[in-house]
């Protein structure tokens, strides 16, 4: 059975709830399928990465960062729900592990520490000795994909049910082995939906701007998520983990038995569509047939 979890909003961006599995036509590569099992999603269990972006350009908006992240997870996260936290910088550091405490995932936000060093060729779980090998060449600023790569590969492709990821960043990768196209893939195959709080500090790019904005959506788009533009802006941030919150509560989830039964591991296209036509639907833009989607 493959899930397929999704938001469906009006034109103005206002979500939409109180739907039933008659108002979708759900297609896989451009053939239909039959929805099996259709529940507007708000009680099923949450897994929640929150990636934080350490690097140099940070420095102004970090503290941000951390009280708007940590009350997002107080007001956000259940007794049922799980999260886990990493910062990014030359290195990538697993702050805390899964956990449901609160407390303990806004301790692991308030440790990450703006890093413009040297890579360390050290580290915990997530980093050097993981798939990503470990070399002091060329340079490193904010590894970025490598991050949404590693927080895929080793935290979320071993969870079941929903699951999100929420990057912190301005977007901009400088160093990373990986390229974006492995970080989406990675997300994909974990089944991964993921948000990007674009949260640039104009000042440190001198009015140059930054580029980083681009890979971004396609990161979010290609996950079921989106972009949200912040700035440096405390109130922009808290509108935008309020808004992140409302989708991931007001989910609904889709399952169905491919028409196509290959676990061939190639990468079948998924789209979703309303009826009536005129509303947004944010959800993933396809998997892998690989055996983890079987139930």
């Amino acid at each position: 059975v493959v899930q397929l979890f999704f938001n469906v909003k009006d034109k103005h961006g206002a979500l939409i709830p109180n739907l039933t599995k008659d108002n979708f036509d759900l297609f896989e590569d451009g053939k239909p399928q039959t929805i099996k099992y259709f529940k507007a999603e708000t009680d099923l269990p949450l897994t929640l990465g929150i990636l934080i972006d350490s690097s140099g350009s940070q420095m102004r908006v970090l503290d941000m960062e951390k009280t708007v992240g940590g009350s997002f997870l107080e007001s956000t996260l259940r007794p049922k729900d799980e999260a886990f936290v990493i910062s990014f910088d030359v290195d990538i550091n697993l702050l805390q592990d899964f956990t449901s405490s609160v407390s303990r995932l806004k301790h692991a936000l308030n440790e990450a520490k703006i890093n413009t060093g040297g890579v360390g060729c050290s580290g915990g779980p997530l980093g050097p000795q993981g798939p990503i090998p470990c070399s002091s060449s060329g340079p490193r600023g904010t590894a970025l994909y490598d991050a949404v790569y590693l927080a895929s590969h080793d935290e979320f492709s071993h969870e079941v049910g929903r699951k999100a990821m929420i990057l912190l960043t301005d977007g901009e990768d400088q160093g990373s082995r990986l390229k974006i196209r492995d970080a989406i893939e990675a997300a994909q195959k974990a089944d991964t939906i993921c948000y990007v709080l674009l949260i640039a500090d104009r000042g440190f790019y001198g009015g140059f701007g930054y580029s980083g904005d681009s890979d971004m959506k396609k990161l979010t788009q290609e996950t079921g998520g989106r972009v949200i533009d912040v700035g440096n802006k405390i109130e922009k941030l808290r509108q935008a983990f309020d808004q992140i919150s409302q989708e991931l509560r007001s989910q609904y989830n889709a399952g169905y038995t491919p028409t196509n039964p290959n676990r061939d591991g190639s990468f079948r296209k998924v789209e979703i569509k309303s009826k009536p036509g005129d509303y947004k639907i944010q959800a993933r833009s396809g998997y892998y047939a690989t055996r983890h989607e079987e139930d």
